[in-house]
C-alpha cells in the first residue's frame, strides 16, 4: 500500500484509537484489582446473613438480605432504579422470596447485559461437622469460610466489584445498559421465578445475560459452563401395610416397607452403580482428560472405594443420568423397635443427561419404579419438580468475547466445560428472552464443597473472575 496523506491520517487515527482504547482497559483492570477487598468485606457481611429461603425457616432473614445487596447495588449510583420485589408462585398463590432488581438504560447503541446471582443459601446441616461457624466468614489457608461465602454471594459480589471498577474507571463515560436480578430463593427451588420473569420481562430484557452461578476448572484456570443436566426430585412413599406389627410375630411372612423400599431401591442401579431406567438417555459428546486421581481428591473418594458407572469419568458427571436417594423419613436408630414398618419415604433426585426433556425422564422413572415395586407394594408420588438441561450455543460474538476476558483476567486459557449439576431457571431465561446469549459462568472451584459444610471461596479465584467480568464489561461498553 502506497502511504498517502490521507491514509496516513487514518492510520495516525487509528493508532491513538487503539492506545486510548488499551490505555482504558489497563484503567479497568487495575481499578478492579484494586476492588478486590471492598468486595471481600461486603461479602464477608453477606455470609453472617443466614438466608436460607427452605420453608421452616425464617423469611426475614431472606428479607434483610434482600435489602442488604439492594443498598449495595444503591451505592454504586448508576441504577436508574434499584428494588426489592417478590413474584407470586402460580401453582400455590403464595408470595415468592424477595429478589433485588436493578436497571440501567444502555445508552448510544450499546447492548444491555443482564447479571443473575442468587442471595439465598442452603440450610447449614449439621453444624457440628462445620470446622469454624457457618455464618461467621472466616479466613485460613487462602480460602473464604462460611455458608454463602462460594454459592453464591460470591457471585453477587463478582459483579457488584465488577461494575465499581468500570465506573471508577471510565468515570460517567460508560454506555452499557446494565440490569441486575439477584433471585432469592434460587436453593429452595425457584417457585415464583418464571413468574418474576414474566411480570418484570422489559426490565430484565438483555442482549447478553452472564449467571454467575458455576464454577471453573480448577482454581487456576477458568471455565465457561456450556451444558448443564437437567433434574427431576420427587417424593415417594412405599406402603405395605395398614399399621404395623410385631416382627417376631410376623417378619418373614409379612413383607415390611423397608424390605420393599430397598428391594425397589436397589433396580435403579446395575452392578457398577449405573443408572439402569429404561428410557433415559445419555448425550454422546466429548470430554477432557480427566483422572480417577483427580476425581478422589475433588470429590473425598478415599483409596478402597471404586468410583461408579461406566465411560470417561467426565462422560458420567456431565452427558448420563445419575440418581440419588437424598433423604429418607424412616424409623431412626434411636427409636428403632422390634417393628415391621408400614410406609417409608424417600427423596429421590434425578440428573438427566443433555438433550432429553426432564418431564419425559421422569415419567420413565416412575413407570420403571412402578413395575419394579416387589410384594405388590402400593407407590404415592409427590413434590414432584422438574427441571430441563442446558445446552449452551457457544458460536455468539459474546461467548468471544467472554473467553478473551477470562484469557486476560486469569492468564491462561480457558476452558469449556459441562457441569453435572442443574440450573432450571436457564431454561425460562431462555423461553422468555430467546435472543440473548447466555453465558454461564462462577467463582467457585473444585474444593469450594458448595450445598455441604464447610463451604468455601478461593481468594485468588475470586479476584481473577472479578477482573474477567470487569474486563468483559469493558469490552461490551465499547459497543
Amino acid at each position: 500500500m502506497v502511504l498517502t496523506r490521507g491514509n496516513a491520517r487514518q492510520l495516525r487515527s487509528k493508532i491513538t484509537r487503539m492506545s486510548s482504547e488499551l490505555s482504558r482497559r489497563t484503567a479497568v483492570r487495575d481499578a478492579a484489582e484494586a476492588a478486590v477487598p471492598a468486595a471481600l468485606a461486603d461479602l464477608g457481611r453477606l455470609v453472617r446473613i443466614p438466608s436460607v429461603a427452605f420453608p421452616g425457616f425464617d423469611r426475614a432473614e431472606v428479607a434483610r438480605s434482600a435489602d442488604a445487596v439492594a443498598e449495595l447495588l444503591e451505592q454504586l449510583g448508576i441504577f436508574e432504579r434499584v428494588e426489592v420485589k417478590t413474584a407470586i408462585v402460580p401453582e400455590t398463590g403464595a408470595e415468592g422470596m424477595p429478589a433485588v432488581l436493578a436497571t440501567r438504560a444502555a445508552r448510544n447503541g450499546r447492548p444491555t447485559i443482564l447479571l443473575y446471582a442468587h442471595h439465598d443459601v442452603q440450610p447449614v446441616g449439621d453444624e457440628s461437622l462445620w470446622e469454624t461457624p457457618p455464618f461467621e466468614p472466616t479466613v485460613r489457608g487462602g480460602r473464604l469460610y462460611g455458608r454463602g461465602a462460594a454459592d453464591d454471594k460470591a457471585g453477587i459480589m463478582a459483579h457488584i466489584g465488577a461494575l465499581r471498577a468500570l465506573v471508577d474507571a471510565c468515570g460517567g463515560d460508560v454506555d452499557l445498559g446494565v440490569n441486575l436480578f439477584i433471585e432469592g430463593e434460587e436453593e429452595a427451588g425457584s417457585a415464583s421465578f418464571a413468574q418474576f420473569l414474566r411480570d418484570n420481562a422489559d426490565a430484565l430484557r438483555a442482549d447478553v445475560i452472564v449467571v454467575a452461578d458455576s464454577g471453573n476448572w480448577d482454581a487456576t484456570t477458568p471455565a465457561l459452563t456450556v451444558s448443564l443436566r437437567g433434574n427431576a426430585r420427587f417424593t415417594m412413599t412405599v406402603r405395605t401395610l395398614e399399621h404395623a406389627s410385631h416382627s417376631g410375630m410376623f417378619g418373614g411372612a409379612v413383607p415390611d416397607a423397608m424390605l420393599a423400599t430397598v428391594k425397589l431401591l436397589a433396580t435403579m442401579w446395575d452392578d457398577d452403580g449405573a443408572v439402569c431406567v429404561a428410557g433415559l438417555t445419555e448425550r454422546e459428546a466429548a470430554t477432557p482428560d480427566y483422572s480417577e486421581e483427580t476425581l478422589r481428591d475433588e470429590a473425598g473418594l478415599p483409596e478402597g472405594v471404586s468410583p461408579i458407572g461406566r465411560g470417561s469419568i467426565l462422560s458420567r458427571i456431565w452427558n448420563k443420568p445419575s440418581i440419588t436417594v437424598t433423604g429418607i423419613d424412616a424409623p431412626s436408630v434411636k427409636n428403632a423397635s422390634n417393628t415391621l414398618s408400614p410406609e417409608v419415604s424417600v427423596v429421590i433426585s434425578m440428573r438427566v443427561a443433555p438433550g432429553q426433556p426432564a418431564r419425559e425422564a421422569y415419567a420413565a422413572l416412575e413407570a420403571h419404579l412402578r413395575a419394579h415395586a416387589p410384594f405388590g407394594a402400593e407407590l404415592t408420588f409427590r413434590d414432584v419438580d422438574c427441571g430441563d438441561a442446558f445446552l449452551v450455543d457457544t458460536t455468539g460474538a459474546a461467548v468471544t468475547s467472554a473467553r478473551d476476558a477470562l484469557r486476560e483476567g486469569y492468564g491462561v486459557e480457558p476452558v469449556d466445560i459441562g457441569v453435572g449439576g442443574s440450573i432450571p431457571f436457564i431454561a425460562d431465561l431462555v423461553r422468555e428472552f430467546p435472543g440473548a446469549q447466555i453465558l454461564v459462568t462462577g467463582v467457585e472451584d473444585p474444593h469450594a464443597r458448595a450445598h455441604s459444610p464447610n463451604e468455601s471461596l478461593h481468594l485468588d479465584t475470586f479476584r481473577r473472575a472479578l477482573v474477567s467480568e470487569a474486563l468483559l464489561l469493558e469490552e461490551l461498553d465499547r459497543g
